[in-house]
């Protein structure tokens, strides 16, 4: 992609409600069938240290790893094969967004990590799907305001 409009943004939270919103599903029922939580913990701790840092760039980064961890927990190689094809995109969309604040998202995170760790398979699809969705408006009027993305393709 090499410019972003009000469409392919959208695109990409709709595709995120699809493939996140499940893969918390599936991760969660991981996790009550045994499966250790450490990976996502471990993501969200690198999170943390990078949130001190300032850097957007490693912010992003690590925005995007603990969405793929998620991904990764659920087991499905088809899911983290597509999770795959869309982490460019979302890391840029991170990036590009970057004058948010990053603590608000990482509280986003350790809600996420809990809902997930609970192994309750409806919790942790709620609390993915709100995550996204305060996502997708707080970075739109971003995207729009200060990037001045376009209407259409």
């Amino acid at each position: 992609m090499t410019q972003w409009t009000v469409r392919s943004a959208h695109d990409l939270f709709d595709l995120r409600l699809c493939l996140e919103v499940g893969a918390a599903r599936f991760a969660a029922r991981q996790i009550a069938l045994g499966a250790s939580p450490s990976p996502l913990r471990g993501a969200l701790e690198r999170s943390r240290q990078g949130v001190t840092t300032n850097d957007p760039y490693r912010i992003a980064g690590d925005s995007t790893l603990f969405h793929e961890t998620i991904v990764e927990l659920t087991g499905n190689d088809l899911m983290r094969s597509l999770m795959r094809s869309v982490s460019g995109r979302m890391m840029w969309l991170f990036y590009l967004t970057s004058e948010l604040d990053a603590m608000d998202a990482l509280a986003g995170h350790e809600e996420l990590l809990e809902a997930i760790g609970s192994g309750n398979e409806r919790l942790a699809e709620s609390v993915a799907y709100m995550h996204i969705e305060r996502d997708r408006a707080e970075s739109m009027a971003v995207l729009a305001s200060h990037r001045g993305i376009q209407d259409s393709a």
